[in-house]
């Protein structure tokens, strides 16, 4: 994969997890009235995480969604809410960070890891690098004298 390619992805997953929180809020603007703030809050999470599953799939990695993929992707979730988590407890606690800006950050340095885990789930192969798949070319031509 080309670093052009690379940079197109981290944008999309970047318009992404924007569309995604946009909808996640709507989402749980809509239940609010309807139901206790704690299960339109688990109710909108839990579609967004569908959703995004689906754009993540189709936009950013241009893959074919399984259910496979469709399974461990809440894992991605979980990732980005334990580094979040502890980010903004490092930040506001160690770093004297102001509350209100402390999550904010923690939701940016926690984009990188949520993209690397959600592209090796969801894109087959996502860890081998290019000299890696150079190298495989190689062997299989190699081999077939």
């Amino acid at each position: 994969m080309t670093r052009r390619e690379q940079l197109g992805q981290v944008f999309r997953f970047a318009l992404v997890g924007g569309v995604n929180t946009g909808t996640f809020f709507g989402i749980y603007l809509l239940l609010h009235p309807w139901m206790p703030y704690f299960a339109a809050y688990s109710l909108a999470f839990v579609l967004a995480m569908v959703g995004s599953f689906f754009m993540n799939t189709y936009f950013t990695y241009r893959t074919r969604p399984t259910w496979k993929k469709f399974l461990l992707f809440p894992l991605t979730n979980v990732t980005n809410y334990v580094i979040q988590s502890a980010g903004l407890y490092a930040l506001v606690t160690w770093a004297g960070m102001d509350t209100r800006i402390a999550p904010l950050v923690a939701a940016i340095v926690a984009i990188p890891f949520t993209f690397l885990l959600s592209r090796k789930i969801l894109v087959p192969g996502a860890r081998r690098g290019a000299g890696d798949e150079e190298r495989q070319g190689q062997a299989r031509t190699s081999s077939t004298v």
